[in-house]
């Protein structure tokens, strides 16, 4: 397949309304979304179509609870961005499995604990954790 980088190249602006900014998150969402099948054979992927939408729609739902419209725009053109590298090819398999893989919820511990058990798990994280 050949690399054309401009195929999902879009110019970027700010949304001047909230209406506008739903509509632009449920577009990307889409776009995500049906790119799924191209994702799995692109990356040789060992998962369903839809075991990739079901951990694109948990990623996006993370992000459900945020409402500055600032933060918002942030997330949208990073989603973009993210969505163009891939579709492009533009990633190892590694950085595309991060998506897939579950975030383990770590119990909160105070730095005692932590300095008692002499490591800092919150500050190494795999690589492909998935976890921004």
């Amino acid at each position: 397949m050949t690399t054309i980088p401009s195929r999902l190249a879009q110019v970027s602006h700010l949304s001047s309304t909230p209406e506008e900014t739903r509509r632009r998150v449920i577009d990307l969402y889409r776009g995500w979304a049906r790119a799924a099948p191209e994702i799995v054979s692109m990356y040789a992927i060992p998962a369903t179509p839809s075991y990739v939408r079901n951990c694109i729609r948990q990623k996006f739902e993370a992000s459900r609870h945020v409402t500055d419209p600032r933060a918002i725009e942030v997330l949208l053109h990073k989603g973009r961005l993210d969505l163009q590298e891939t579709l492009n090819c533009w990633k190892q398999t590694d950085h595309v499995m991060g998506i897939l893989l579950k975030v383990e919820e770590r119990p909160q511990r105070t730095f005692l604990q932590k300095f008692f058990e002499g490591r800092d798990e919150d500050a190494v994280r795999p690589a492909a954790s998935g976890v921004v």
